[in-house]
């Protein structure tokens, strides 16, 4: 997994930011151009999920989970879908704006898991570390590593991930597809972010 230097977060997170304030105005997430920056970490190819939070409590949570675009569009557009789009909350309101936390968190590739039960799969998770994508059919569900937080144990993981695809908490079937990953994350509040973007064209 690569990682990301205090310079690279910091403009991750002006990004997402301005991205948000952006929408606030525009209505559409910020357009960047990946040209203008200079780091090529910032300008492949990677998925992101960028999740808010207020006092602590989710506000919007949005993400990609192949890497289809350049980090810095990735990171523009989830941060403004996360504002804007999560259907569980309202459009992100300008005194919220104020009072959010942004954290970013930056995807490996997902590797498939190779299991024959479920106490065989539930063996082979690693708390605090994986992040999963559990498939069966066309429903589908993620959980990243941060839902560890709440979460911590790997049986409640794996119930409530089902869940979230709309699958029972009991459910198992030979068709049943989980795959991981890891994550790089880092955040802010708003206060601490600039929204100064270092690039070559205006916000």
């Amino acid at each position: 997994m690569d990682s990301f230097n205090e310079h690279e977060q910091k403009l991750l997170l002006s990004i997402a930011a301005n991205s948000i304030h952006y929408g606030l105005l525009e209505r559409v997430a910020m357009p960047v151009h990946k040209d203008n920056f200079d780091d090529p970490k910032l300008k492949v190819d990677k998925a992101s999920f960028v999740t808010l939070e207020i006092n602590s409590q989710l506000r919007g949570c949005i993400g990609s989970l192949v890497a289809m675009h350049p980090l810095v569009n990735d990171v523009a557009h989830n941060a403004f879908a996360a504002a804007f789009q999560d259907p569980r909350f309202p459009s992100l309101t300008e005194k919220e704006f104020e009072q959010l936390d942004i954290h970013i968190s930056i995807l490996s590739e997902s590797s498939p898991m190779s299991f024959s039960s479920e106490e065989d799969l539930l063996s082979q998770i690693q708390p605090g570390i994986d992040g999963l994508i559990l498939s069966d059919n066309f429903q589908r569900g993620t959980f990243l590593p941060s839902v560890w937080d709440s979460l911590p144990k790997t049986d409640d993981f794996l119930r409530h991930l089902k869940m979230k695809a709309g699958l029972a908490e009991d459910y198992w079937s030979d068709t049943l597809k989980v795959e991981r990953y890891t994550t790089f994350s880092f955040g802010k509040h708003i206060s601490q972010i600039s929204m100064e973007i270092e690039q070559n064209q205006p916000i």
